[in-house]
């Protein structure tokens, strides 16, 4: 047992120990199926705290010939699986953490730095194998292979710190590029190559040196979905245990989604606000918002209107085909939207090609950064949004009327277009303080000239449901019947209470024509 080469159990060992452990034991079925085929390339991309380096851990200690883990996986959901037994234990591995490695190397190569390290473990190991003394890792590797049949399975964590973080220099990135490519691409002596990071593999450039690789991120899981994240049955279950409402839990964690899985949960977050009994932002100590600010503020025509929206509870169409998987080069605003979904900051829609703030907890984050200076017109939106909520409980609806109109000034003055939507995500952004208790809803329906905002009351709180229409060039009140003869309040399905109806009108061919609003109280017996 060793530190690269065939580690043992312990990392695995103490997360199953720990107070809360959620079983994805069962991606080992999927991975034993790759090894040894044309799919034995598997580059998974994840945010941060994303459960990837205790995936890494769990490969390691199912895998590794280093160790014994048949009690450790005893009782675990792989263990039913026909592949279980035949691939427990029976490898040579080598666990790579790139970090690491790029640390310690300092003002050494991290490639020379690794080769040395790895290969002088190897000599441990296999010295009877390695009667020629060769100081390249594919050279001694190469030699285990001719000379006892070995293979061995890769597990690479962090395999993307270079590109995340020598970002100035691209000969070292190349450079390192071509180290994996010749280690890895077309070698017999692999048998599973497991790489994850933040970033997708696709392509640096015009550089393809790792297309071998199959790409699992945050546009794409494939058939990893639900071991990308937790669950909704996974969370559902916590909140059971711990005492905690799932509503919220979702409202704050919940918000990432895939084809077959449409909800995933921030693992992380849903763990500390189980274990801490209270909900919070807990990104903040995996993120900086300064590093949010620096990609919200790059001069891409449109990306602060497409921001704005989305903070509104809009949606934004986005191709994420033109990024190149890095943090320098960027050619237009959808490089910065793809790679702000890569690293959590936004979910993604495959099936519409749109993307979106996906909770609470990232919404504060992107508060965060705006409250540092160069979205004034946004702040002051928000910071009136307490007071607006109120006077729309207190049914005061010429306040309502005023404070909206102030809203949809401040964010026009971002946005691209000034139509049914400008309205919208302003009504999302005035009533952005209402998320504390609330659930947001918005929908475009195909009729032209209004749109509809719902908030749903969080099972916390005994504040009344508001189901608010927006029309043009017709009264507020007009706005009212829409909603009644439109029977809007059906999606409130399930919930029994108070409603507050509020309709709102505008002029859009005399902008300077205030706001009009109507507020009327009904109860929800469905």
């Amino acid at each position: 047992m060793g530190i690269y080469v065939n580690p043992g159990n312990k990392s695995f060992w103490e997360a199953v120990r720990s107070r809360i452990y959620v079983d994805k034991t069962n991606l080992i079925a999927c991975t034993n199926q790759m090894i040894n085929t044309d799919e034995k390339y598997v580059c998974v991309s994840r945010p941060r705290r994303f459960g990837k380096s205790m995936t890494l851990a769990m490969l390691a200690a199912y895998y590794s010939a280093g160790c014994d883990s048949a009690e450790l996986f005893h009782g675990r959901k792989i263990e039913g699986h026909e592949t279980f037994r035949k691939h427990l234990n029976q490898y040579d591995v080598i666990y790579l953490n790139m970090q690491r490695f790029l640390i310690r190397a300092k003002k050494t190569n991290v490639t020379d730095y690794l080769e040395n390290v790895v290969t002088a473990e190897l000599y441990k190991v296999y010295g009877d194998l390695l009667p020629e003394q060769e100081t390249s890792l594919v050279s001694v590797l190469e030699q285990l292979y001719d000379n006892g049949d070995k293979q061995f399975i890769f597990l690479i964590d962090e395999w993307d710190c270079v590109m995340r973080e020598r970002q100035e220099s691209e000969e070292l990135q190349r450079q390192y590029l071509d180290f994996l490519r010749d280690l890895l691409k077309d070698q017999p002596y692999v048998a599973l190559a497991y790489v994850t990071g933040i970033l997708p593999v696709k392509k640096y450039g015009q550089h393809s040196a790792l297309n071998m690789f199959r790409e699992y991120s945050m546009t794409d899981q494939k058939d990893l979905e639900e071991y990308t994240g937790f669950t909704e049955d996974e969370v559902k279950a916590l909140c059971a245990q711990y005492g905690m409402d799932f509503s919220e839990t979702g409202s704050w964690y919940d918000g990432y989604m895939f084809k077959r899985f449409q909800h995933i949960y921030n693992p992380r977050s849903v763990v500390e606000a189980m274990r801490c009994q209270g909900f919070s932002n807990y990104w903040t100590s995996t993120e900086t918002y300064e590093a949010l600010k620096i990609y919200m503020d790059m001069d891409f025509d449109g990306l602060r209107s497409d921001i704005v929206q989305m903070l509104g509870g809009g949606r934004v169409k986005v191709s994420t085909r033109s990024f190149q998987n890095d943090m320098r080069n960027f050619k237009t605003k959808d490089d910065i939207l793809t790679l702000l979904i890569h690293l959590g900051y936004l979910a993604y829609d495959a099936e519409t090609q749109e993307t979106f703030v996906p909770n609470k907890e990232i919404i504060e984050e992107f508060e965060n950064a705006m409250s540092v200076g160069g979205w004034t017109n946004v702040m002051n939106v928000l910071k009136a949004s307490e007071q607006l909520l109120k006077d729309t409980l207190d049914l005061n609806a010429d306040s309502v009327a005023k404070g909206l109109d102030r809203a949809h000034t401040e964010v026009a003055s971002i946005l691209t277009y000034n139509d049914e939507n400008s309205l919208s995500c302003a009504i999302g952004l005035a009533y952005y303080s209402a998320r504390r208790d609330y659930r947001l809803i918005r929908e475009f329906p195909t009729g032209k000239g209004f749109a509809d905002v719902v908030f749903l009351p969080l099972p916390h709180t005994a504040k009344p449901a508001l189901v608010v229409e927006l029309k043009y060039d017709k009264s507020a009140d007009a706005a009212i019947r829409q909603i009644r003869d439109r029977q809007y309040t059906q999606a409130l399905e399930g919930y029994t209470g108070e409603i507050l109806l509020v309709g709102i009108s505008y002029d859009k061919d005399n902008p300077n024509k205030l706001h009009s609003c109507a507020i009327e109280r009904i109860r929800n017996s469905s």
